[in-house]
């Protein structure tokens, strides 16, 4: 079972429209409404995909029983906390090939709003009580107002005494502190892979280089998702660059998907590298869809993912 955790949940519309121009009135082709927020959009492509994934996120307001109604239509098995304030609503406007957001802040937390997002974690897993059975715990997404930046080092030491691996997708002081956990898989961008090494990283050589520092920081396996130029894995075993070269109209939801992918892969006992594959095949259906999830991934996705050990140096890392 993977257990996500998404502090800083959303209900997302995406427009598509033919071409963006500042100014000026619009009318959308096609409009979608979504459950959205980093860990929820990976328990959406880990239930897409045939496994059990329970998302826990805070919700409030009409705003919140929308995003309980839209988990509860794609069967996302969920524990939502009660908070006050509205959970936020996101626009997504896809144009010209690319995506222009505009993200609500969120409500601010109570201070007790944090403790029942981890107990909420811990019932789950009691209730699971299925010993033996690989357990993940997600950190994913962006920490409200009211959190403390230190949230999700207590997310992974209640991971970890809950006898589970805790995977984290953040950024910011959110994720510099999440590391104190050392979490099993860190799954940063290169923006935030940047920011949280402090320097630029304009090659694949570099982004090597800054990944193994936090490689060596946590004991774990740092997975960074590269856009276009696909995802690098750098763990004790190497390097691997995993791509797919097929066109990605809509590229929004990538990286959840790529992380998602992957923690199926392993919860699967795939080997790191078959784990790669799935999850750049994960993603790059992901990116091929209207929307932040796409349909289940198939044999001929995964066949088409190229896989590079120790892909050159001074190849640009976009």
């Amino acid at each position: 079972m993977i257990i996500t955790v998404t502090p800083n949940p959303a209900v997302d519309r995406t427009l598509q429209i033919g071409r963006l121009q500042e100014g000026a009135v619009h009318r959308a082709e096609a409009v979608r409404v979504e459950p959205s927020g980093k860990g929820v959009n990976v328990s959406r492509a880990l239930t897409v995909n045939g496994l059990r994934a329970p998302a826990v996120l805070p919700v409030g307001g009409a705003e919140g029983a929308q995003l309980v109604a839209l988990l509860d239509a794609e069967g996302v098995p969920h524990r939502a906390v009660p908070v006050g304030g509205s959970t936020r609503v996101n626009v997504s406007v896809c144009a010209d090939g690319r995506v222009t957001k505009l993200n609500e802040p969120g409500p601010v937390l109570r201070p007790e709003d944090g403790p029942a997002l981890l107990d909420a974690v811990a019932g789950l897993v009691d209730e699971a009580g299925t010993p033996g059975t690989p357990l993940w715990i997600v950190g994913s997404g962006s920490l409200p107002a009211g959190l403390d930046d230190g949230f999700y080092a207590e997310l992974g030491a209640r991971a970890d005494r809950l006898g589970a691996r805790f995977a984290l997708d953040s950024s910011g002081p959110a994720l510099r502190d999440g590391l104190r956990a050392r979490p099993s898989v860190v799954k940063p961008n290169l923006s935030e892979l940047e920011e949280l090494c402090g320097r630029r990283l304009p090659t694949l050589g570099v982004v090597v280089d800054a990944a193994r520092e936090v490689g060596r920081a946590t004991g774990g396996s740092v997975l960074v998702s590269l856009g276009r130029r696909g995802a690098l894995l750098v763990d004790d075993d190497g390097v691997l660059l995993g791509r797919d070269d097929v066109p990605n109209p809509y590229p929004v939801g990538g990286g959840d998907n790529l992380l998602a992918g992957f923690l199926a892969g392993l919860s699967r006992g795939l080997s790191q590298a078959r784990a790669l594959r799935e999850a750049v095949a994960w993603a790059t259906v992901a990116v091929r869809t209207f929307g932040s999830v796409g349909r289940a991934v198939t044999e001929e996705d995964r066949a088409s993912v190229r896989l590079a050990s120790d892909p050159p140096d001074d190849l640009p890392s976009t």
